[in-house]
């Protein structure tokens, strides 16, 4: 069983394991769906403040360091700079120790992406790389925590299944940094809130 240490320091790979469970929660809802934003909170730190989920979580999920917390879906069709802009309004309160988001995106050959640059529009873009028959489509799961470390996820449509998604510490770099935003200090706005449940798209995966 792996637990938070001590000093509250996070096992190495409780940050993998988080991604993954994410990952396949997602994608057992199907493809074509919003951004989705996630809370990890330590699940020790979870069961103290909540022991109601104690029930509900089990023995099994309580093994698990971090426990990832559906903060509900971010607007559809954002693209990396509105989905930063989105993010950067975010902070998080300290009991949070990382966050994660599932994206899906449309995925082109450099090549390709190079003779797009003249679409006037991002509907123009859009409608170009949709009907691109080298395009690939595919889900990004990013994941952060407090303390910078971060891993990551993706899943292609093409080669939906579970033993064909590729995960790693540097595979999707643009996302981490967007996440990394919302744990930078901010001038303006509240925090959200997990522990205390003000969202009603708050939910704990099953």
């Amino acid at each position: 069983m792996h637990e938070v240490g001590p000093d509250n320091t996070i096992p190495a790979d409780a940050l993998s394991q988080a991604v993954i469970e994410i990952e396949r929660h997602v994608s057992s809802a199907g493809w074509d769906q919003p951004a989705q934003l996630f809370a990890l909170v330590p699940t020790g730190d979870l069961l103290a403040a909540e022991p109601q989920l104690a029930a509900e979580l089990g023995a099994d999920d309580a093994s698990q360091p971090l426990t990832p917390v559906a903060q509900g879906e971010l607007p559809g069709g954002m693209d990396d700079e509105h989905l930063a802009e989105a993010l950067a309004r975010i902070e998080w309160p300290e009991a949070v120790s990382g966050c994660a988001v599932a994206v899906e995106r449309v995925v082109l050959p450099a090549s390709v992406e190079t003779g797009l640059t003249a679409a006037e529009s991002d509907a123009e873009l859009a409608r170009l790389a949709g009907s691109d028959p080298r395009r690939h489509e595919v889900r990004m799961v990013a994941a952060v925590l407090r303390d910078g470390d971060r891993f990551g996820a993706v899943r292609l449509r093409t080669h939906d299944e579970d033993s064909a998604v590729l995960t790693g510490v540097d595979l999707v770099p643009t996302l981490c940094q967007v996440l990394s935003l919302t744990f930078e200090p901010t001038t303006s706005g509240s925090p959200g809130s997990v522990l205390g449940g003000t969202s009603d798209n708050e939910e704990k995966l099953p």
